[in-house]
């Protein structure tokens, strides 16, 4: 089993940055790609990004393309989600989600473990 627990997340204007933190335990956080997915109110659960277990590829959603970057320390056994220039459609609960393997999957069915999620919220 791989526990998650995202932090990070809060109120903040549009135009602002903030950044999500996802803290592993369980597991060897190395074997693991992990994505970032988020979901609104009456939408469904969508990909963000992820990143390879390696750390040494990203993958982002168009949406997150040029605004977003994930990182990991897998030293801290963490993985990170850095949000610039927020929109208020960004608002959203924000989940880190774990994949046993390299690759980076972008359909919720591709991760097994996930985290709480925390709520993102960007007003105009």
């Amino acid at each position: 089993q791989v526990q998650l627990v995202e932090s990070g997340g809060g109120s903040v204007q549009a135009g602002g940055s903030l950044r999500l933190s996802c803290l592993a335990s369980g597991r060897t956080f190395s074997n693991y790609a992990m994505g970032w997915f988020r979901q609104a109110p009456g939408k469904e659960r969508e990909f963000v990004g992820g990143i390879r277990s390696t750390g040494d590829m990203v993958d982002y959603a168009d949406s997150a393309k040029g605004r977003f970057t994930i990182s990991r320390d897998n030293a801290k056994n963490t993985v990170y989600l850095q949000m610039n220039s927020l929109k208020p459609e960004d608002t959203a609960a924000y989940y880190c989600a774990a994949r046993l393997g390299l690759w980076v999957g972008k359909s919720v069915d591709d991760y097994g473990f996930w985290g709480q999620g925390t709520q993102v919220t960007v007003s105009s």
